[in-house]
């Protein structure tokens, strides 16, 4: 439908993956801790995967078409990593299920086969950390 850049990926390296993002993530919360806007947790994300030497892109826009035509209306991933993982920054009281959603619909258009969503306005970023996998990355083709 639109962006699908992501690279062939195990199970096993996406876990990794996810893994390595997560220490990213847990590492500015440590340093900083709740209560800043997403903008800083992003620039300080960029920082921690650089770091670690983590491939991404910041503000990835993303092309939407819709039966056939381009929509102008402007999709931006906070972060994607190595092609492969969408990840949703937050910074709100709570996480809620349109959060969610919307890293759903980010998958299903881009074709990545997992999401991270994190609010940094947690008291630990694990309260605030939901792995959100493509919709058909289970599902048991049938022939």
């Amino acid at each position: 439908m639109l962006l699908r850049v992501h690279m062939s990926i195990t199970p096993a390296e996406l876990d990794d993956l996810t893994e390595k993002i997560i220490g990213c993530a847990i590492e500015v919360h440590r340093v900083l801790g709740p209560g800043l806007l997403e903008s800083v947790y992003q620039e300080c994300m960029i920082i921690e995967m650089r770091r670690v030497g983590l491939r991404f892109e910041s503000d990835r826009s993303v092309t939407i078409e819709y039966k056939g035509q381009r929509i102008s209306g402007g999709l931006k991933l906070d972060l994607l990593v190595e092609g492969c993982v969408v990840v949703e920054l937050k910074a709100v009281e709570r996480l809620h299920s349109i959060h969610v959603a919307q890293v759903i619909t980010y998958l299903k258009l881009t074709g990545c086969p997992a999401g991270l969503l994190m609010n940094f306005n947690s008291p630990t970023l694990k309260a605030g950390l939901k792995r959100v996998d493509h919709p058909d990355r289970y599902v048991k083709k049938t022939i």
